[in-house]
């Protein structure tokens, strides 16, 4: 099972960028995205990538970001 930590700062999204970790995107209460990596974000938006084209544009205030982590 995963464990889910949320991503709030600049550095937390610079890090999962960086390290290319997959996380989950929630809008709503839904999970939106899943195993995606960021590849991009500002203040307005975070995007993500799927798979070679699954690109998708998440509006940073909307969406709740969440690290995926192994449990071990």
């Amino acid at each position: 099972m995963a464990l889910l930590y949320r991503l709030q700062t600049d550095a937390d999204f610079q890090e999962a960028l960086d390290k290319e970790k997959k996380i989950r995107v929630f809008q709503d209460n839904q999970i939106i995205d899943n195993k995606a990596i960021i590849v991009r974000f500002d203040d307005q938006k975070i995007v993500t990538q799927a798979s070679i084209g699954d690109i998708t544009y998440h509006p940073r205030q909307d969406c709740e970001f969440f690290l995926l982590k192994a449990n071990k």
